[in-house]
């Protein structure tokens, strides 16, 4: 959605402030004057920062992908509870490279922190050039697998919901 000139990304505002109203759990007059007044200021004063948006999103593949993140993520916070509840000596962590054919920045900044939300795995660099993630792993046992389950979890559903 195309904002106004005073309002450059109207979701995000809309979004800030039913954030904020959850935050101070309440619809007081004042909190509604102050969670609106922060909704404009803060995507009209962040804007420059923001790399260029995708033109076209698909939402029934945005819906799936938000799906399968979920549940990536409780699975993983039970498997890394599992993990740092048993004996140090059974971690085996590890730096990965991981080669990207995503070329968008925004996707690549959504796959980064897709990797990084989902515990165990954190995205510690991008690469110069844009064509790489530099990614630690609390536990890894086969650096293809997990290059294979990120490409196929996460990285083809953004090529698919970017359309890139």
């Amino acid at each position: 959605m195309k904002g106004f000139s005073w309002l450059p990304h109207p979701y995000l505002s809309l979004m800030l402030l039913v954030i904020w109203l959850l935050l101070v759990n309440t619809t007081a007059p004042g909190h509604i004057v102050l969670g609106t007044l922060l909704a404009i200021l803060v995507p009209r004063y962040t804007t420059t920062f923001w790399s260029d948006p995708p033109r076209k999103v698909r939402l029934l593949p945005l819906l799936r992908y938000t799906l399968v993140l979920i549940g990536d993520i409780i699975v993983a916070n039970v498997q890394v509870a599992i993990l740092i509840l048993g004996p140090a000596s059974r971690l085996r962590p590890a730096f990965v490279h991981y080669p990207l054919t995503l070329q968008s920045e925004f996707a690549i900044t959504l796959l980064a922190s897709t990797i990084s939300l989902t515990p165990g795995t954190v995205t510690a660099d991008v690469s110069a050039d844009g064509k790489g993630l530099l990614l630690h792993a609390l536990d890894l046992e086969d650096e293809e697998a997990l290059i294979h389950h990120i490409r196929e979890r996460y990285e083809l559903p953004l090529k698919e919901i970017f359309e890139c």
